[in-house]
């Protein structure tokens, strides 16, 4: 579990690669900053508040437990030591909130990313978070539940596609949207123009990182490995991540090439990231087969929504994680609905498991949506959320905080 933790965490490195690439070179230390406060004030706020909310007693939403690891102890029964059950699921946290940072760079001051990174780690993702891995109301299928009389079934996400993923992805859009386009995305004719990233060589470094430590961040969530059976349902969670990640790579590669008869490869970095978001709910239930299906339609669906999103919705997102991670995450965990060997419709298990996924995906991302928008429009009205015209054309490095990552 330890060594998974590691993994999850090596991911922050990653996240901030892939960003710092397809974003121009003045703006690459605010990105940097940005994800190195993910992880510091995360840690700190989720040890105190937010793993009470998460894994507390309650339905809705835990017990805050104020930091006392004692009381946790009490609550959660799962063979492992409290503490490093905490610093697992503390990695988990600090990537659904550097999604986000993805999406609003290069235009967002670094004061109100402070706030609003505090809002995502203590409160969005500990409340969502804690109704399917918390004992909460869409992980309970008990007779009387709502889960058990709607569907049968509970709500399933094995690591995170909907509850770390899609409600990263979900708060970006909103967040995005609110702050607006970057000066220059759309001209006068409101068409879009391409924003190159300053380095591709980053980029790509940043989703291998990322390959790599989605290996403890699937095979991870098992939470254990001291038998055969877990052994097993390791290596098929490994065998099934990475499927899915070539899979999604391989279809974003050739559809880009028939599309714009070159192979993108910023698009074929996205469809590695699509693959193994849309695989991560369900890697532990799909057949190889299945991981690699996922991984496909994943990989397609996500060149189709960013277009979508920048040239329909008019938003800017410039690393393209409202569809990498809000749209491929909830479509995954809806797939897992489809794939899954036991319960799944294509193996005859029925509608009920797939209803159970979509409404999950449906109450999870209103739930991030509605929050994100509350908070960002709360900032954007009291302080601004965005940095002056002058700022953002010469860049956040400089004005934010006083020096660049590159220095000639």
């Amino acid at each position: 579990m330890l060594l998974a933790a590691m993994l999850v965490f090596f991911m922050q490195p990653g996240f901030a690669m892939v960003e710092a690439g397809f974003a121009r070179c003045k703006n690459t230390a605010n990105i940097l900053m940005k994800n190195l406060v993910d992880f510091m004030v995360g840690s700190i706020l989720f040890w105190i508040i937010g793993f009470g909310l998460m894994f507390g007693i309650g339905g809705f939403v835990g017990t805050p437990h104020w930091g006392d690891l004692s009381i946790m102890d009490k609550i959660i029964n799962n063979g492992l030591p409290i503490e490093g059950f905490l610093i697992f699921q503390t990695v988990f946290c600090a990537t659904s909130a550097t999604i986000v940072s993805g999406a609003m760079a290069e235009r967002t001051k670094f004061s109100m990313y402070l706030i609003y990174t505090v809002a995502i780690s203590v409160l969005i993702y500990p409340v969502s978070g804690h109704w399917t891995w918390g004992g909460g109301w869409l992980s309970n299928a008990s007779e009387g539940s709502l889960m058990g009389d709607w569907f049968g079934i509970a709500f399933h996400d094995f690591a995170g596609s909907t509850v770390v993923h899609s409600v990263g992805g979900w708060i970006a859009l909103i967040g995005a949207a609110i702050l607006g386009s970057r000066v220059g995305k759309f001209g006068h004719d409101g068409k879009a123009k391409a924003i190159p990233g300053h380095s591709l060589t980053l980029a790509c470094l940043g989703v291998f990182i990322l390959w790599f430590g989605w290996f403890g961040f699937n095979p991870g969530s098992q939470l254990a490995a001291s038998g055969e059976a877990d052994r097993v349902a390791i290596s098929h969670v490994f065998l099934t991540t990475n499927l899915a990640a070539c899979a999604g790579g391989i279809v974003a590669l050739f559809v880009t090439w028939m599309k714009y008869g070159k192979p993108s490869l910023s698009f074929t970095l996205n469809g590695i990231l699509a693959g193994l978001v849309g695989v991560t709910a369900g890697c532990d239930l799909v057949s190889p087969l299945g991981a690699a299906i996922i991984g496909a339609i994943c990989g397609l669906v996500m060149i189709y929504s960013v277009e979508f999103i920048e040239t329909k919705l008019k938003i800017d997102d410039p690393v393209g994680a409202s569809s990498v991670h809000g749209v491929c995450g909830s479509l995954g965990t809806i797939l897992t609905g489809l794939f899954a060997t036991s319960d799944g419709l294509f193996y005859g298990g029925g509608w009920g498991f797939l209803g159970a996924q979509a409404f999950g995906v449906i109450v999870v991302g209103l739930w991030a949506a509605f929050m994100g928008f509350v908070i960002f429009k709360a900032l954007d009205k009291i302080f601004g959320l965005r940095v002056s015209k002058r700022i953002e054309e010469e860049g956040l490095d400089i004005y934010e905080h006083g020096e660049s990552a590159y220095n000639r």
